[in-house]
C-alpha cells in the first residue's frame, strides 16, 4: 500500500508539473488611484506604507506570481521623486506633499519586487489629469496651472487633450524620465486613452479638430492622435533602455464583428477602436508595443463577451507579440452564479494554456486576493502555480544588463 501511494504521488506530481509551463507570466495589478490597493486609505506613515506593500508582495509571491504591475502615475502625479509632476495625493493626503520621513516609493517597490525575483512594471495613466473636478487635491506646481490649454473636462474628470502635441510630448518626457532613472522592467498602460463615452455627451475636442485642418474623419483623427503618442512612447522608452518592455492593457474587445469582419464575435457596448480610439491591432502589427493584456473580465459563456471567444480571438491577433490575459478576479465579490463558481478561474487558466500564442495572466486587482476568493489562492499555490515559472523572454529585445548593487535612481528635484 505504501509503495502504491508513493507511486501515485509521483504520477500526480509529474502530471501537475507537466501542466505548469516553465515560462509563464503571472502578474498582479496594484492600483494606487483613490487608494484602491495601496497604500491603505488615510495611511501616510512611510513605515506602515512600506510594511503594507511588503505584505502584499509576500502574498503574491506565495501565490506563485512573478511580476507586479504597480500604478506609479495615476493622475498626472507621481509615486516617486519627479521634477515634472507633484507627489500624489493618494500617497501623502495632499498633492505635492513629499513623504515624511522621506523615502522614494518607486525605488523602494522596485527593490522589494526584485528581491523576490519578481518583475516590476511601472503602470502609468497617460491622459487622466484630475480624478474629480473640484474635489481633487491639485498642487500649485501641477502642470495644469501652467498650461490649462492642454486640458479638457469631460464628465467630472479632467484629461490631457489627446490632440495637443505639446501635452503629448510632456507625457513622453515624464515616461522617459521614469525609464532613465529607475530600474523598471516595463512601462505599462491600461485602457484609458480617450475616455469611455458618457451617454448624451460628446468629448469636447471639436475646436481642436477644426484647427487641425485634417482631411480625416473625426474618428480617424482621434485614433491618429492616440497612435501618435504610442509610437512616441515606444521610441522614447527604447532610446533610454532598449530592454525595457512597453505593454498595453486594453478593454477586452477590439471591435465587434458586426462592425468589422476582423473583429470578435461579441456584442460589446463600447470597444477600443470605435469608442476609446485605441487601434490595438495597429500597434501590435507595427511592433510599437511588446505585449498586450486584454481585460477579459467576463466569464466563460458570457452572452455578450464570452471569455472563450475572446481568448481564441486575441490568440490569433497578437502579431508575434506577447499576450497576457487580464482576469477580473475582483468579480468573485459579486453575487452572481458564474463568479461564485469555484471552477471559473481554474477553467480560464486551463483554457489559455492551450494556446501557445498566449504567455500568461495578470489579475485585477491586488486586494482581491486578501480573502482567498473562492479558495483561488489555494488553487494557485497548490496546483496551477505550484511550480515556479520564469517570465517569458522577448526575443526581439536585448537582454537586460546586470544592475550593480546599490542605488537604482538618479536624484530628481521633486515638485
Amino acid at each position: 500500500m505504501r509503495q502504491l501511494l508513493l507511486a501515485l504521488t509521483i504520477v500526480i506530481s509529474g502530471f501537475l508539473n507537466a501542466q505548469s509551463p516553465v515560462y509563464e507570466f503571472r502578474g498582479v495589478w496594484i492600483a494606487t488611484v483613490d487608494n484602491i490597493d495601496w497604500p491603505p486609505r488615510g495611511e501616510s506613515d512611510p513605515a506602515r506604507q512600506r510594511a503594507a506593500f511588503i505584505q502584499q508582495l509576500d502574498m503574491h509571491k506565495r501565490n506563485g506570481m512573478n511580476a507586479v504591475i504597480v500604478q506609479v502615475r495615476p493622475s498626472a502625479d507621481a509615486f516617486y521623486a519627479s521634477s515634472y509632476e507633484p507627489w500624489s495625493q493618494w500617497l501623502t493626503g495632499k498633492q505635492g506633499q513629499a513623504p515624511n520621513p522621506f523615502y522614494d516609493p518607486l525605488e523602494f517597490m522596485i527593490k522589494e519586487a526584485h528581491k523576490r525575483g519578481m518583475e516590476f512594471h511601472a503602470w502609468c495613466n497617460p491622459y487622466r489629469a484630475e480624478l474629480k473636478v473640484g474635489s481633487s487635491s491639485i498642487a500649485a506646481s501641477n502642470i495644469m496651472r501652467k498650461h490649462p490649454e492642454w486640458y479638457v473636462t469631460y464628465g467630472n474628470k479632467r484629461y490631457f487633450n489627446p490632440a495637443n502635441k505639446e501635452a503629448q510630448d510632456f507625457v513622453v518626457k515624464v515616461i522617459a524620465d521614469i525609464v532613465k532613472r529607475y530600474d523598471v522592467d516595463a512601462i505599462h498602460m491600461d485602457d484609458y486613452f480617450y475616455p469611455y463615452r458618457i451617454h448624451g455627451k460628446e468629448f469636447p475636442d471639436g475646436q481642436s479638430y477644426l484647427k487641425s485642418g485634417t482631411t480625416l474623419s473625426k474618428d480617424d483623427w482621434r485614433r491618429s492622435n492616440v497612435d501618435s503618442i504610442i509610437k512616441k512612447l515606444d521610441i522614447a522608452i527604447k532610446a533610454e533602455k532598449p530592454y525595457v518592455k512597453f505593454g498595453i492593457s486594453p478593454f477586452g474587445v477590439w471591435r465587434n464583428a458586426d462592425k468589422d469582419p476582423r473583429g470578435s464575435k461579441t456584442r460589446a457596448g463600447q470597444t477600443n477602436y470605435d469608442d476609446l480610439y485605441a487601434d490595438i491591432l495597429l500597434w501590435l502589427e507595427n511592433k510599437w508595443i511588446d505585449y498586450v493584456t486584454p481585460q477579459l473580465y467576463w466569464e466563460i459563456g458570457h452572452r455578450l463577451a464570452d471569455y472563450t471567444e475572446l481568448v481564441n480571438w486575441w490568440s490569433a491577433n497578437g502579431y508575434g507579440r506577447h499576450i497576457y490575459i487580464g482576469h477580473g478576479i475582483y468579480r468573485a465579490t459579486e453575487n452572481s452564479a458564474p463568479w461564485k463558481n469555484t471552477n471559473e478561474l481554474p477553467n480560464q487558466i486551463k483554457m489559455l494554456r492551450k494556446y501557445p500564442e498566449i504567455q500568461g495572466s495578470i489579475y485585477y486587482s491586488s486586494k482581491s486576493f486578501n480573502n482567498n476568493p473562492n479558495g483561488w489562492n489555494d488553487s494557485l499555490q497548490n496546483n496551477y502555480y505550484k511550480v515556479a515559472a520564469k517570465v517569458p523572454v522577448m526575443e526581439w529585445l536585448p537582454a537586460k544588463p546586470v544592475i550593480p548593487t546599490g542605488k537604482t535612481t538618479t536624484p530628481a528635484k521633486a515638485k
